[in-house]
C-alpha cells in the first residue's frame, strides 16, 4: 500500500508542483467547510420544472336526469280571532245637576230616529254617567268601563245597582259581544234612564 501510495504522489508531483496541489488542497478543504457550515441555505429549494404541454380535455355532456317532486300538502291555517278590549264607558265633564223629571237627550233621540239604535243607547248611558258625577256618585275617570262603573255606584247607593247593572248590561251586548242593536234596546235604555232619574230624585226629596 505505501508504494502504490508514493507512486501516486510522485506521479501527482510530475504533473501539478507541491506547493501548488497544497494550495488546492487547503482551498478544497476550506470550500467544503462552509458548504457544511451554511447547509442547508445554498441547496435550491424548487428544482427547475420541464413544461409539460396540455392537451385539451374533452368535454362530455352531462346527463341530467329529471327531478322527480312530491306536492306539498298546504293544511289552511287557522286563524285567530282578535278579542275586543272591553269598551270604556265615555265620562263626560260634570256639570249642573237635571232635574228628576229631564226628558231624555235631543241627541239619544234623534239617532234612534235615524235607526242608529246602538249609539242612541250609547248616549242615553252617557246622559245616566253624567247624572251620577252631577250627583257625585262617581268620579269622572277616563278610561272606566261598565263593570267598574256598577261596582262604584253600589257602594255609595246600591238601590241604583240593579238600574245600572241593567243598563249595562244592554250597553255590554251591543257594543262588546257585537250583537245587532233593535228598536228595544233602545226603549229598554230609555226606561232605565227613567227610573234612574226617579230614584236620584225619590232619594234628593227625602233629604
Amino acid at each position: 500500500m505505501s508504494r502504490w501510495w508514493t507512486e501516486t504522489v510522485a506521479a501527482l508531483g510530475d504533473a501539478v508542483p507541491l506547493p501548488l496541489a497544497a494550495l488546492l488542497l487547503l482551498a478544497g478543504a476550506l470550500l467544503l467547510a462552509l458548504a457544511w457550515y451554511f447547509f442547508p441555505a445554498w441547496v435550491p429549494r424548487r428544482l427547475p420544472r420541464l413544461a409539460r404541454p396540455r392537451l385539451p380535455r374533452p368535454r362530455l355532456p352531462r346527463l341530467r336526469l329529471p327531478r322527480f317532486r312530491l306536492p306539498k300538502l298546504r293544511l289552511p291555517r287557522r286563524r285567530r280571532r282578535a278579542r275586543p278590549d272591553v269598551p270604556a264607558v265615555p265620562v263626560p265633564a260634570p256639570r249642573s245637576p237635571e232635574p228628576a223629571t229631564a226628558a231624555p237627550a235631543d241627541l239619544a233621540d234623534r239617532l234612534a230616529a235615524e235607526g242608529r239604535y246602538a249609539e242612541a243607547v250609547r248616549e242615553r248611558l252617557r246622559e245616566m254617567v253624567r247624572l251620577l258625577v252631577a250627583r257625585q256618585l262617581v268620579e269622572p275617570r277616563p278610561g272606566l268601563t261598565v263593570t267598574e262603573l256598577t261596582a262604584a255606584v253600589a257602594r255609595v247607593r246600591p238601590d241604583v245597582h240593579p238600574t245600572l247593572h241593567t243598563a249595562g248590561a244592554i250597553f255590554s251586548d251591543l257594543w262588546y259581544a257585537q250583537r245587532p242593536a233593535t228598536a228595544a234596546h233602545d226603549h229598554r235604555m230609555r226606561d232605565l234612564a227613567a227610573d234612574l232619574h226617579r230614584e236620584l230624585a225619590a232619594e234628593g226629596s227625602a233629604r
